[in-house]
């Protein structure tokens, strides 16, 4: 059998840049090396892409601060791509988890893992997916957005959508990922730093109702018929008292993630069909994370967002909840290159014109 020229790409020009490396070795770890020929593909902060060596990722592991490309590996552009390859574009965040590398994958006309251009799009931007998830019935918390320009122009204007939400809050930015940015706002006079805070990566903030909550996430994959995984929860002991991303990747004990999670069995089928309905919703294919918050108190169920390209990290729950439903690692990658393979054979089906020669 011939092995299936795999590129994997990883780093990129955002915030979870150590993330995505971190995800990439774990991924890389996992190849059946009978089946893959892996081809490592590293995109600096200076947006160069860099064929990294094996040494890159191996040396890739403890806190993501101190994670490096080499900068001495030899720069490549977009000819690495073959017509016959598949792409794991194991990026994080802005420029690589918003549609603009899937763009590009699109018109090389090679397979990719993850959701198509419109998918990820939605889903990096948490505004539009949550206007589109309100729209289909799915329950969100109570939300507002706040754009730089406005709060540039009149600050108090804005400030005042605090009020309407009531404190606590959270402010964070609508596209990015790896809670970089979020902040809890417990009172009205600090909304303004943390809006000028979660302006500096982004030019839209959403201002979001806090809840005592438990969260829960459920993973899921595939194309036309998807399937959700066992759910779990994330049960926090970090100091910031919320899912920071010190909690996620600095801090060992920030956060015990427990699989399966504390349900009832009719609540578990509850998350699992709200999970596939917004997958659909959002126009996603291959795989998700979606986060859910679980109200103490009432024990009303909001989607609080989805995960396009979920962390793989030896900590990331996406791959430890399928692993937990009988699918670990290494079929689960085998998986997801079948999805990417399957998505662009029926692509390559359609026609391009009317003139079309079937």
């Amino acid at each position: 059998m011939t092995a299936v020229r795999l590129v994997i790409l990883f780093g990129g020009r955002s915030a979870e840049h150590e993330i995505s490396v971190l995800s990439a070795r774990n991924v890389y770890r996992a190849l059946d090396r009978d089946r893959y020929e892996p081809v490592l593909v590293g995109i600096d902060k200076g947006g160069r892409w860099r064929l990294e060596s094996p040494a890159t990722l191996d040396g890739a592991h403890g806190d993501p601060r101190h994670v490096r490309l080499d900068d001495r590996a030899p720069v490549v552009d977009t000819g690495i791509l073959r017509p016959g390859d598949v792409v794991i574009p194991m990026l994080h965040g802005t420029y690589g988890e918003d549609g603009t590398v899937q763009g590009l994958l699109e018109l090389a006309d090679v397979a990719y893992v993850g959701a198509g251009v419109l998918g990820s799009a939605i889903g990096m931007d948490k505004e539009v997916a949550k206007r589109l998830l309100r729209d289909a019935g799915i329950p969100v918390v109570d939300f507002r957005l706040v754009r730089a320009h406005d709060f540039s122009r009149d600050p108090s204007a804005c400030l005042v959508k605090g009020a309407d939400l009531g404190y606590p809050l959270f402010c964070k930015p609508a596209n990015a990922g790896s809670s970089v940015g979020v902040a809890r706002v417990a009172r009205p006079s600090d909304l303004g730093p943390a809006l000028m805070a979660a302006l500096r990566f982004d030019r839209k903030v959403l201002l979001e109702r806090a809840i005592d909550a438990r969260e829960i996430e459920c993973a899921v994959l595939g194309n036309d018929d998807p399937i959700a995984s066992t759910p779990g929860e994330i049960v926090l002991t970090h100091k910031d008292g919320f899912y920071s991303y010190d909690a996620k990747y600095v801090d060992p004990n920030g956060a015990v993630f427990q699989i399966p999670a504390d349900l009832t069995a009719a609540r578990i089928e509850r998350i699992r069909a709200l999970s596939i309905a917004t997958f659909r919703a959002l126009e996603l294919s291959s795989m998700a994370r979606v986060d859910f918050f679980l109200d103490r108190k009432t024990g009303e169920l909001f989607v609080n967002e989805v995960n396009t390209l979920p962390g793989f990290t030896s900590l990331s729950g996406y791959p430890k909840m399928w692993e937990a439903s009988g699918l670990p690692l290494p079929d689960l990658v085998d998986r997801l290159v079948d999805l990417a393979v399957e998505r662009r054979d029926a692509r390559r089906d359609l026609a391009l014109s009317p003139l079309h020669d079937a």
